[in-house]
């Protein structure tokens, strides 16, 4: 099973989320955690994994053979993502723009088109416990992460319980991110910024038909529009975390809120089969 952990605004405590129910049914069931927040992974902080591999990422750009090149522009006319444009008698590349998909190779017709990779970050591989970890980090400067995300994805487990800790928003990244997920937790905030993301979020996971259930973290703030709107929308509210200072005082020296209110184990352990339940 594959349990993406999403939501539409940052800073709503996704991560939280993700690292304690994996934390919470490692015991029980084997885990593998997918940190795809690739431009700023921050789970291992918490997770405390042994890194024991780490390979680079490379994406396939392509370069001109300028001698077999005629410019008859087919590989513009078929890059979706005007990675490439072709003037009177040279060929730009914007390697920033390509997405990888090799198109402009496969359908040159002179063959003047080869392909070099491109380092686009890497990907660590670690362990804590029964608990397998992945997590990409981007390099610095790189505008582009759904290629990494792909590549860390690559790496999953199907014989684990696979917990996915999602981008933020609902763009290229977060669609990479929870494509082929079981079921996805959304996080949320009771404030008009959480309600509207969640609005988005909730559409997103419909286009993409994946099932889903709500999370509110810091419940008892703002108003009750959130709790409302999945009543209207007949989206489930899986959990509810109040908004406590001691769980933000734990966070920022990098403990898990298990670890620091054990009650929520249990909590954690029946939002997982809660989980379970709605995917039956």
């Amino acid at each position: 099973m594959i349990i993406s952990v999403a939501s539409g605004k940052g800073g709503t405590g996704k991560t939280t989320v993700a690292v304690n129910l994996a934390l919470s049914i490692k015991k029980s069931h084997p885990v593998q955690f997918l940190d795809c927040d690739v431009e700023e992974p921050n789970a291992h902080f918490f997770l405390k994994p042994n890194i024991c591999e780490s390979q680079p990422v490379f994406l396939p750009v392509p370069e001109v053979i300028e001698e077999k090149c005629t410019y008859c522009g087919k590989c513009a006319e078929v890059c979706a993502y005007n990675a490439i444009a072709v003037l009177k008698d040279t060929v730009l590349v914007f390697p920033e723009l390509c997405h990888g998909c090799g198109g402009c190779q496969l359908l040159c017709p002179e063959g003047a088109i080869r392909e070099r990779g491109k380092r686009i970050g890497i990907i660590e591989f670690g362990s804590s416990d029964n608990l397998q970890f992945i997590h990409g980090k981007l390099d610095i400067g790189q505008a582009m992460s759904p290629p990494l995300i792909r590549a860390v994805k690559k790496h999953i487990n199907h014989t684990r319980t696979v917990i996915i800790d999602v981008p933020p928003g609902t763009s290229c990244p977060v669609i990479e991110a929870v494509k082929g997920s079981d079921f996805v937790l959304l996080v949320t905030e009771p404030t008009p910024f959480g309600l509207n993301d969640l609005q988005l979020a909730v559409e997103t996971m419909e286009k993409l038909i994946i099932p889903f259930g709500v999370i509110i973290n810091r419940a008892d703030i703002g108003d009750r529009k959130v709790h409302d709107y999945c009543e209207k929308e007949n989206i489930p509210v899986l959990m509810t975390i109040p908004m406590d200072r001691d769980i933000a005082i734990a966070y920022s020296e990098g403990k898990t809120l298990i670890e620091t209110q054990s009650a929520y184990k249990q909590k954690f352990i029946e939002l997982f089969e809660k989980v379970q339940n709605e995917i039956k």
